[in-house]
């Protein structure tokens, strides 16, 4: 059986060489397909245009607007002096986030299509294709988004503090967005599972990253938020939440030499991938359990 390709130029169909006659196609049913130039050859270099660009970019979720408090309270295990004060935050806009943490898979596309500076991570030997890119510094991240929106047109950015915080509790008060909410496991995520939080069991420890969407994800559908690889986010370093826009924007008046990281990685313990946890590196600093995510604002 042959099946026939709706492209309007030669097609070859297994050892068949097909060449479809102009009036046979002169115009097509896709909007993107069919436009000013609607020659054959013009609607095939925009459909592989399409495809291309559909390769390259993240599977992103969307996240509905909403309102949640910020930080920790007085009483949370373990909590950190800039954790605070709770401040609340009014996210009246929706946003999409990436259901997972950017891949080494993803960032050889960069390196392939002349971006991200020429910079391979290295992978521990852990292995790399779905693993979580590591490595990877606030500039190398920064280098990696202007890539991706000149190859797709787009407007990826790193998530805010607040939008980051935002989707860790996903419509929860408690220090995770697991099933119970104010524990964790390795049942749960991706750290040193020999030290829990909230009187879970102990577990094991992996001492690698392990592929992405390895966890259930969160009631948001966003995988890894606690665990695997800390994230960046887009935030310069404040001491505490006083002065927090309490908007879901960015905050830009705290050291900007400095940028904040989340949700703790494969080598922290549970304590550490709390959703109010804040840590802060300069821009140019590299580790292994370093990575990120991609936001887009919807307009």
């Amino acid at each position: 059986m042959v099946r026939m390709l709706s492209l309007c130029a030669g097609v070859a169909l297994g050892t068949i060489s097909l060449v479809l006659p102009e009036p046979a196609c002169a115009q097509s049913s896709d909007p993107y397909i069919s436009a000013i130039d609607d020659r054959p050859a013009a609607r095939l270099k925009r459909l592989r245009e399409r495809n291309k660009t559909q390769a390259i970019a993240p599977e992103m979720v969307v996240i509905p607007p909403g309102q949640f408090t910020m930080g920790s309270p007085n009483g949370e295990a373990r909590r950190d002096r800039n954790e605070g004060p709770q401040v609340p935050v009014n996210i009246g806009y929706s946003f999409e986030i990436g259901r997972f943490e950017v891949t080494f898979a993803d960032w050889r596309q960069c390196v392939d299509g002349g971006g991200c500076n020429g910079y391979r991570p290295d992978d521990n030997g852990w292995g790399r294709g779905d693993r979580p890119v590591t490595g990877v510094s606030y500039e190398d991240v920064q280098s990696y988004i202007d890539w991706i929106n000149k190859a797709t047109g787009d407007t990826y950015r790193l998530p805010t503090e607040a939008e980051w915080e935002y989707v860790a509790r996903a419509g929860g008060t408690a220090p995770f967005s697991t099933a119970s909410g104010h524990s964790i496991s390795d049942r749960d995520a991706n750290f040193n599972g020999q030290f829990p939080y909230g009187g879970a069991p102990k577990g094991k420890y992996l001492k690698k990253t392990v592929p992405v969407g390895s966890y259930a994800a969160n009631a948001f559908g966003v995988h890894d938020i606690h665990g695997n690889v800390y994230e960046w986010v887009s935030d310069c370093y404040a001491r505490s939440h006083d002065g927090n826009p309490g908007d879901g924007s960015a905050r830009r008046d705290g050291d900007c030499t400095r940028r904040i990281m989340r949700g703790g990685s494969w080598v922290t313990h549970g304590y550490q991938m709390r959703a109010a946890k804040r840590l802060r590196y300069t821009m140019d600093y590299r580790y292994d359990d370093f990575g990120f995510r991609l936001a887009r604002t919807l307009n």
